[in-house]
């Protein structure tokens, strides 16, 4: 296998990652949840306000792993780095792609002066878990995720 280049995500690269959040979706059994359009997802990347930003794992020109984040403001913390998304394809899996797409977003994180890094996981999704717990985590099992839809 060809080593593993780990860079910030580029325009042309939105139809490969949303086919990775796709594929995440379908893990969890969700594919029918996702509603972005690549047009959509294209522009609140890369149009003249981005909302995200994100780092692309690379082999041989093809784009296997992706770490989306946004940013997040706590009245507590101050500024927190929310990761959206750390998905590998399946078949890349236990190759230490997800590990280097992970510190890459920390290193991100901590360059640009944020106070931590937040996000979620889903509580039956053991492999995540327990990849999580190899750093310094803290599982918050006191508060739950409230969301309200805007658009039908």
């Amino acid at each position: 296998m060809s080593d593993v280049v780990i860079r910030k995500a580029v325009q042309k690269d939105c139809k490969s990652m949303l086919a990775l959040i796709k594929e995440l979706a379908e893990y969890e059994k969700a594919l029918h949840e996702v509603t972005v359009t690549l047009d959509q997802f294209t522009e609140d990347g890369f149009g003249p306000s981005p909302v995200w930003g994100a780092f692309v794992a690379e082999i041989n020109g093809e784009i296997v792993g992706i770490s989306l984040y946004y940013d997040r403001y706590s009245t507590w913390k101050g500024r927190r780095l929310y990761l959206e998304d750390l998905v590998v394809t399946e078949r890349m899996r236990g190759m230490q792609i997800g590990k280097k797409l992970f510190d890459a977003t920390l290193e991100h994180g901590k360059l640009n002066d944020y106070s931590g890094m937040v996000f979620q996981v889903l509580n039956w999704n053991e492999p995540a878990i327990n990849f999580y717990k190899k750093y310094s985590t803290k599982f918050d099992n006191e508060w739950l995720n409230v969301s309200i839809e805007l658009k039908d």
